[in-house]
């Protein structure tokens, strides 16, 4: 599934991935391929998501903001970011 991971200065990370797990405001949750439609506001706390083609897992800590899910489409909008 495509993954785009969006701050307010610029485009962090755009490419596909197995697992996303985000830090939904009512508690973190993991989207899979053909993950049901979903849009949720996201509390600070930790992004992960892992990369099939190189094998590698990414973190970062996030601040407050929002994803939507849609036809194995994800978006991450947030407020802040830092890699871990």
């Amino acid at each position: 599934m495509l993954l785009e991971v969006i701050t307010p200065q610029r485009t962090v990370f755009s490419g596909e991935v197995s697992l996303v797990k985000v830090p939904g405001s009512k508690g973190s949750f993991e989207i899979l391929k053909n993950h049901a439609p979903v849009i949720s506001t996201l509390s600070a706390g930790e992004l992960k998501f892992d990369v099939p083609d190189s094998g590698e897992t990414h973190y970062y800590k996030v601040g407050n903001g929002v994803v939507e899910v849609k036809n194995n489409h994800v978006i991450v909008l947030v407020d802040s970011l830092e890699k871990k």
